[in-house]
């Protein structure tokens, strides 16, 4: 079945199709019987063995030139050359297939010859042939990377496409192992998902993975990594494929995305300057940086405007956040709180100055910028830093502060690209810094307004020792209505107030002032708890008629209570407000039991006033509802733990102000959620000794014996030099006692740091102060008591009113000289 010399058939040495391809094959002897018929041979012929077996097989042939050149070279000695080619045979069924044939010369150990033919269906064998081709063609002229390994992670094969991206030449990887010195494409990673796609069979698609070349323009590159299994039909692992697509530009724009989305949700929403500058760093390292820092001027973090001058030298920068923070700060680098030396006008400074983001992308050009300032090179370079970026916090044309981020451990250097997102994140970083610092301003300057309006901290009267604290809502973030007060009394006695206004900010605290003077000047009236709260609720009333106008809502809560060290009772009552905390001496702590009224501002309700007695030493706390106040919401259980802390940390011998510090921060490490105000009192008393009291009937006969009274008390305190001034205040007021208010009438002395002289009397009607004409015979009595003592004043009790008066213990030289 030789055909030498045809056209389509290949000459020695030649190859036709792969072996695979044409798998019916047979036998022949020398003379071109068949001896050996295969079972793919008859599956392709149709004819059996034992049909075709001893038959000539030039007779499968149909062209009768093909048989005649078989024939002629079977007649030839030798045994000829084998050849390959395409000829038509006829099939059983009578058809003719065109069969694809290898014929190769046989030789036994006799030297007998013999052929060996192996066929294929031409049809079948031309279209995987081009099959083959066209795969072969787009594995290696696929511009997209194709790796082939074997079930070991041994390289098989590779495209141009991905010689480039693994940075080496096929032959240098073929039957290497995966690994550093094969793939500059994260080989860690690429050998991990090799081993898991092997051991699991589901196929790892789209994996980011990061390619840092040793050269190159760009030396930073992402790729999307793609491992599969390649297995036979029947499911054997042939090997593994690994597919690689560049997604350097959508990966960086999807991650400046992603860090300019982090900045604007992690930058600026705590309105503290040194929060926000913290958060800047905290934003953009490791994502931007190793290593960053931001310092911020001075004067803004003081929440005043940074100095208007350009140059550098005027910043007076101090380095506020940084990153990373704690051990992981470069040693030898100044750490948060550091404030920068005085800075050269440097033009890498000036251009900042304008506004301008600075890019050193190399080490060659930090040398360059420090250049001639080596000194400083130490506080701005960290060690093994070789890239950095700096760009100015700038807003409203003012330089607030700069944001500095190097590369220590990232080997790739910063490009325009990164300078240019710092940029975008600096600016809006810039913008929370300036409002942060506008807050810091408002709030200094409304926290100062509410200290203006606040009592002093600590008082010290006959009646009590008295220590106020006052701490704003959110750990100082947010001011309040909140306030105490401490009122001193005539005849030794002390009003304790603490109340709460609705709402924050400006507006509560300049209603919170306008009610705190309210207070004093209807305590100036000596009204009882009960009637200074009803008029008080008339007057919030009177806000809120003006605060609809305005769009505010006007409402407050409020205690008065008044403490006489003479009786040692309290009167106290409510409005809306908790009740106070007494510390008795004995260590027993307990809330007073109260009716508290509405809330101030409700109207048409009575207030209910409570008395109870107070031993000398017992320590009373009025508060706000912020101290008790917290987020399970529950004040009972916040006025349990307040007696808790008060049982042990106040004692009769106790400081009030530390006991007061260490009570509000005991109270919870959280920042409160509303204002807290706090007033603790230890109350004193007036020694029975030091007072004397004495009742008359209403007749004029009796202002002798009152004065002769008072002379002889006087005398027994070791008083006699006040008592020629005490004896005509006495007589002047017993006097009028007697002519326009009846009887009974009283009268007592009380002996403290000055002489308290009362009379009281059952007339309602108020004394008045008035000229006398030069004419008159009277009303110069209250004129010449106005004159012998320091102050003087009524008011009204249960069953009338009392005059009070108040002198020094010594006498005035000049009493005499007014006489005359």
């Amino acid at each position: 079945m030789s055909g030498p010399g045809d056209t389509e058939g290949t000459g020695a040495g030649e190859q036709g199709p792969p072996p695979e391809l044409c798998p019916a094959t047979a036998a022949l002897d020398r003379m071109g019987a068949v001896l050996l018929w295969s079972t793919e041979a008859e599956a392709l012929l149709g004819y059996s063995a034992k049909e075709v077996c001893g038959t000539p097989a030039v007779e499968l042939l149909t062209a009768g030139g093909d048989r005649e050149a078989a024939l002629a070279a079977r007649d030839r000695t030798g045994t000829g050359r084998g050849w390959a080619g395409v000829r038509a045979l006829r099939h059983r069924d009578g058809r003719e297939v065109r069969v694809a044939l290898h014929v190769r010369p046989l030789t036994d150990r006799e030297g007998r010859a013999g052929w060996s033919v192996s066929a294929g269906d031409a049809r079948r064998i031309e279209r995987e042939a081009a099959d083959r081709a066209m795969m072969r063609a787009l594995f290696e002229q696929n511009p997209a990377p194709v790796a082939l390994m074997d079930g070991e992670s041994r390289y098989r094969l590779l495209n141009a496409a991905a010689e480039r991206v693994l940075g080496h030449p096929a032959h240098r990887l073929v039957g290497r192992h995966v690994g550093t010195d094969t793939s500059h494409v994260d080989p860690e990673t690429t050998d991990r998902v090799l081993r898991q796609v092997r051991e699991t069979g589901e196929s790892v698609l789209g994996l980011p993975v990061r390619g840092s070349p040793p050269s190159g323009p760009d030396r930073d590159r992402w790729w999307s990594l793609s491992t599969f299994r390649l297995t036979d039909p029947a499911g054997r692992l042939l090997g593994m494929c690994q597919t690689y697509a560049d997604i350097t530009d959508g990966y960086r724009a999807e991650r400046r995305m992603e860090l300019l989305t982090k900045a604007g949700e992690g930058i600026g929403a705590t309105l503290d300057v040194v929060r926000t500058a913290q958060e800047l760093a905290d934003v953009v390292v490791p994502d931007l940086g190793d290593v960053a820092w931001v310092a911020l001027s001075e004067a803004v973090l003081e929440g005043d405007e940074p100095p208007k001058m350009a140059g550098p030298g005027q910043w007076n920068l101090r380095r506020t956040g940084v990153a990373p923070q704690g051990e992981a700060w470069p040693a030898g680098l100044p750490a948060a709180g550091a404030v920068s030396p005085t800075l050269p006008n440097h033009p890498l400074l000036q251009r900042i100055g304008q506004g301008e983001t600075v890019l050193l992308p190399d080490l060659d050009s930090v040398i360059a910028a420090a250049e001639g300032h080596l000194e400083l090179a130490h506080l701005f370079v960290p060690e093994h830093g070789h890239s950095a970026v700096a760009a100015p916090l700038f807003a409203r044309g003012l330089v607030l502060g700069t944001v500095v981020v190097w590369r220590t451990r990232t080997t790739v250097p910063f490009r325009q690209e990164d300078a240019d997102l710092l940029t975008e994140i600096a600016s809006r970083a810039a913008l929370g810094v300036d409002n942060a610092r506008r807050y810091t301003r408002e709030h200094r300057a409304a926290v100062a307004l509410q200290q203006r309006l606040l009592p002093a901290a600590t008082t010290d009267t006959p009646a009590a020792e008295t220590a106020g604290f006052y701490v704003p809502a959110g750990d100082g973030a947010e001011i309040g209505g909140d306030w105490y007060d401490v009122i001193a009394l005539p005849s030794f006695r002390v009003a304790l107030v603490a109340g709460d206004v609705t709402g924050h900010g400006l507006p509560a605290t300049a209603t919170m002032g306008r009610l705190r003077t309210a207070v004093d000047t209807l305590a100036d009236l000596e009204l009882g708890p009960d009637e200074l709260l009803a008029h008080l609720d008339d007057l919030v009333q009177q806000f809120q008629e003006e605060g609809t106008h305005q769009g505010d809502t006007v409402g407050a809560s409020c205690l008065y209570a008044v403490y006489d060290p003479v009786t040692r009772q309290c009167t106290l009552a409510s409005a809306g407000h908790p009740p106070p905390v007494v510390i008795r001496p004995d260590g027993t702590v307990r809330s007073v039991e109260i009716s508290p009224g509405p809330l101030l501002g409700v109207g048409g309700m009575p207030f209910e006033a409570t008395t109870f007695d107070l031993e000398p030493g017992s320590t009373v706390a009025v508060y706000t509802k912020g101290v008790i106040y917290r987020d399970d919401h529950d004040l009972d259980a916040g006025l349990r733990r307040l007696t808790d802390r008060l049982a042990r940390l106040t004692g009769t011998d106790c400081e009030l102000d530390g006991a007061g510090h260490e009570l509000l921060q005991s109270l919870g490490d959280a920042p409160a959620r509303d204002d807290m105000a706090l007033l603790l009192a230890r109350t004193r008393a007036i020694a029975p000794e030091s007072t004397a009291s004495w009742e008359f009937p209403a007749d004029v006969s009796v202002v002798a014996a009152a004065r002769e009274a008072a002379a002889g008390q006087l005398a027994a305190w070791g008083l006699d030099e006040v008592s020629f001034t005490t004896e005509l205040v006495v007589s002047e007021l017993v006097t009028n006692a007697v002519r326009y208010a009846g009887g009974p009438i009283g009268l007592r002395l009380i002996r403290g740091d000055v002489l308290v002289c009362e009379v009281n009397d059952p007339s309602n009607t108020q004394p008045r102060l008035r000229r006398a004409q030069w004419s008159d015979e009277g009303g110069r009595g209250l004129f010449l008591i106005a004159q012998l003592t320091t102050r003087w004043g009524s008011r009204y009790t249960r069953s009338g009113k009392t005059i009070w008066t108040e002198q020094p213990l010594t006498a005035d030289p000049g009493v005499f000289d007014l006489l005359s």
